[in-house]
């Protein structure tokens, strides 16, 4: 094989594997998604294998008896770069938990006054005991009586020290007169059907 004969092998040797590496560089970076180091890598070695196998047949085709070297072993292609994980998907949030309706609580009943004595919302039958025969209780005193609750010679014979302080604290306008007049004891009197000396003057017309 002449000079021109060897130019001429060699420039068509090359041509076709520029052509081979150039279609398997784009292959490899369009379809395989490689990068372009392991793109350009791979398709080197396959230039150089192709044109390798090429001079080789033309070698081959020339001088049938020549020995020709075994070709160099191709590089081992770059691993394809493992796909990446795919993130895990968030976990679902709690549901919140269902309301309970609850009762709304009962209002707590209202604490009684200290030392408030016993009332009645009517008189008992028979009809209300007069009053007025405690001194120191006249017709007015006698009404705001009855509007607390108060129609019996009884019920204010019952009261305790602290029953008789709530009353004296709450006789609007005559605060003080059930401890100053002695209304327990002149009730108590009255109550078992005796007299008092100022319920007989009231009796006998001399006091209303």
């Amino acid at each position: 094989m002449n000079e021109k004969q060897t130019q001429g092998t060699m420039t068509m040797v090359g041509a076709l594997a520029a052509t081979v590496g150039l279609v398997a560089f784009v292959a490899m970076m369009v379809i395989g998604g490689m990068s372009f180091a392991g793109a350009f890598g791979i398709a080197l070695a396959i230039f150089l294998i192709v044109a390798v196998v090429l001079m080789i047949g033309f070698h081959r085709r020339m001088k049938p008896a020549m020995k020709v070297a075994a070709p160099a072993a191709a590089p081992a292609p770059a691993p394809a770069p493992a796909p990446a994980a795919a993130a895990p998907s968030p976990a679902p949030a709690p549901e919140p938990a269902p309301e309970v309706e609850t009762a709304p609580p009962e209002p707590a009943p209202a604490p009684a006054a200290p030392g408030k004595p016993q009332t009645l919302s009517a008189p008992k039958d028979g009809g209300a005991d007069d009053l007025k025969k405690i001194k120191g209780v006249g017709p007015k005193l006698e009404k705001l009586l009855h509007s607390m609750g108060f129609y019996h010679y009884d019920q204010i014979a019952a009261w305790s020290a602290d029953e008789v302080a709530w009353v004296d604290e709450n006789l609007e306008g005559f605060k003080g007169r059930v401890t100053r007049d002695g209304w327990v004891d002149q009730a108590k009197t009255l109550a078992t059907g005796a007299e008092t000396a100022f319920s007989k003057k009231v009796d006998e017309g001399g006091v209303y």
